[in-house]
């Protein structure tokens, strides 16, 4: 569930860039308990979606520049062996390996 992790990282540096509460990148990542290049990826990623990301050196902080939301919505859909045989034509597939393969995707 290491997906489920990064998209909670995600959503807890969102929350604190719009309270402009991020100080350092150093900081930042000791706020989300996370190494500094953590931190850069999830900029990164911000701003891969077109968040309006700046940094203001006076008040060391990240912040939007305008109206920016971050909504992740997560749906799980735990299916019973006999609906699994039906989706994948009879295979076997373990439950477990299942769920990982829906959320790597």
């Amino acid at each position: 569930m290491k997906t489920l992790k990064q998209i909670q990282r995600l959503q807890k540096a969102h929350k604190l860039i719009k309270q402009e509460n991020t100080g350092t990148p150093k900081e930042f990542s000791l706020k989300l308990n996370i190494s500094e290049r953590e931190i850069y990826n999830i900029l990164s990623h911000l701003k891969e979606i077109e968040a309006p990301l700046n940094f203001n050196r006076k008040a060391n902080t990240y912040y939007y520049t305008d109206d920016f939301d971050l909504l992740v919505n997560i749906s799980v859909k735990v299916m019973l062996n006999e609906e699994l045989k039906t989706v994948y034509a009879g295979t076997t597939i373990l439950k477990e390996n299942f769920l990982t393969a829906r959320f790597m995707q």
